[in-house]
Parts: structure tokens; sequence; C-alpha cells
């Protein structure tokens, strides 16, 4: 397994270094820590750039990496590297489609309320063309550790189905608790209609999710832990509000039925999530699969990458 981590040599980098740490933990991965420099522009001889421009960036880069590898712990496998591009988003995906990355980890931008998630340019455009899971860190993420809960935004659109698949092995994987989250804004004046809104989700997310569950496995699914919450509100916002969160989760959505297969597209629901969770989301393109875990690899403590 191995995550590419979008860094910049700012809180923003680091938050996104903590939540690939914490990931990487639970999974035996490998981090591949990426800076992306601005190609130098080819002028004529009369509007060549400054001598030495070009080795001056990469030796800037070199350093902000050797900074981001420190906050890795030594028991992470972790490499550097460079990558030259006009657009930091297409660059990195570049990066993850090279590399093999199984996700692509990014800090949110620091203009967030009470340390939540602002998108910045960068963000946005991985949100709409990545083609592998993105994580994203909220402003001031501080853990290392490996994640103790998945938690699963299950909507009732087509697809519901194959996020569920990798959530349940995910949580599986990482020998984590998993909840199926369903999130229900009733507007103003329909709190009399929550009771049956909440049963008529809950049915849904219940049934769903035992579709799930590896058929005949049975010591799967006695081992996967598995619950199912609805929350409401007036809004998605406040549905968001009335959950409790722990500081060791992360919550799984999917992409916008506008995303076309084997990649993502943030849809108008999940952009609402994202002004009020407190914890790390990842988004999962269309149609994804999650990989099997690999014990073989996933105890080598070198600080290399395993290809």
């Amino acid at each position: 397994m191995r995550y590419v981590v979008g860094y910049i040599a700012n809180a923003r980098g680091h938050d996104a270094v903590n939540l690939a740490v914490s990931l990487a933990r639970g999974r035996g991965a490998a981090l591949d820590l990426v800076v992306v420099v601005p190609e130098v522009q080819q002028f004529g001889a009369a509007h060549s750039p400054r001598a030495g421009f070009e080795n001056a960036l990469q030796e800037q880069a070199q350093e902000w990496l050797d900074e981001a590898l420190a906050l890795v712990p030594y028991d992470v496998p972790a490499k550097v590297h460079i990558r030259t591009g006009d657009s930091d988003a297409h660059t990195l995906i570049g990066a993850a489609e090279e590399l093999g990355a199984d996700l692509l980890v990014i800090g949110a931008t620091s203009g967030g309320i009470f340390k939540r998630f602002t998108i910045g340019s960068v963000a946005s455009a991985l949100l709409h063309a990545s083609t592998v899971p993105v994580a994203l860190a909220p402003h001031g993420y501080y853990r290392q550790e490996a994640l103790t809960r998945i938690s699963c935004g299950l909507g009732n659109r087509a697809g519901a189905e194959k996020l569920l698949d990798f959530a349940v092995g995910m949580a599986t994987n990482r020998e984590v608790p998993l909840r199926v989250v369903s999130l229900l804004a009733l507007g103003v004046g329909a709190e009399g209609d929550a009771a049956t809104a909440a049963g008529a989700a809950r049915e849904y997310a219940e049934r769903h999710l035992a579709a799930a569950l590896p058929a005949g496995k049975a010591e799967v699914r006695a081992e996967t832990k598995t619950e199912v919450v609805v929350a409401h509100g007036r809004s998605i916002e406040e549905a968001v509000d009335r959950l409790e969160w722990e500081a060791g989760e992360v919550l799984l959505i999917g992409s916008s039925r506008l995303a076309t297969s084997r990649s993502i597209f943030l849809g108008s629901t999940a952009n609402r999530i994202l002004r009020a969770l407190p914890v790390p989301m990842i988004v999962v393109p269309s149609d994804y699969e999650l990989k099997q875990l690999n014990h073989s690899a996933s105890n080598d403590p070198s600080r290399e990458a395993q290809s």
C-alpha cells in the first residue's frame, strides 16, 4: 500500500502528513511525500530566467521535503519526490498514478472556523478529478495514532452499495469498528416527521449494510463491529453537529452521481457536510475497489516506499 501526500511547507502540509501517518499505521502503508514546483518557462535568450533559478527551486523543494520527512515517525516507511507542473492538482494525480498510490492525502486551507474545512483551489480540483480516494485533513489535525473507527456516510442514490463494500473492507482490514451514518435534513417545521424519516433511513441502511458484509464468512461478520446511526436536523450541517465524533475516526463519502466511473466529483451534500465535519473525510471515486491487505508488506520498517 502506498499513499501520496501533497505537501506544502505550512500548517496545511503538517496536517496532511499527520493524517497520512495515522492512516498508514493502521494499514502498513508507505508514504510518498510530494512537493510540486512550477515549471520554469522557456523563453528566448533575451528573456531567459535568471541563471540557477531552476536549481534554486529544486533546492528549496528538497528542504521542504526534508522537513516533511522529519514529521514522519521512523516506523512508517516514507520516500520523498519533487514533481514539476503548471497545475498542483493534475501533477499530484499524475504522481499518484505513476507511483501506484491507493490514496491521496492533502490538508484543508487555514481559513476554516473551529479547525474545520475550507476547500482551496487545489483540493477542489482534486475532488473533481482524482482517480484514487482523496483524504482531507481538517485544519489543526495533530493525530498520528492509527484510526479508531470508520464512519461511512450512506445516501440513497445508486452506488451506495459500492461505498459500503469499500467501508466494510477498510474497517475489516484495519480491525476497527464501522459506523454507518445516515444524515437527514428535514427542514424548518419538519421535526414532527423525524421519527418516521429516521426509521425509514435506519431500515434502508441496515439492509444495505447486511448485504455488504461478506456472505459465508461468519468469522469476518462476527469480528467486524458495526452500527447504524441516523442523525437529523433542519440542515445537513445541523445533523452532522448532532453526532458524536471520535478524535481517531474518519468519514467516508462517495462521489456525486455526476462522477464518471473510477473518478471523483464532490457533490453538494458532501460540500455541506464538510462545513460542519470535525474529523477527516475520505472521498471515494465511483466504482473504486479496495485492495486486500498484504501482511507481508506491512511490517517493513524501511524508510523507502515499497513498489
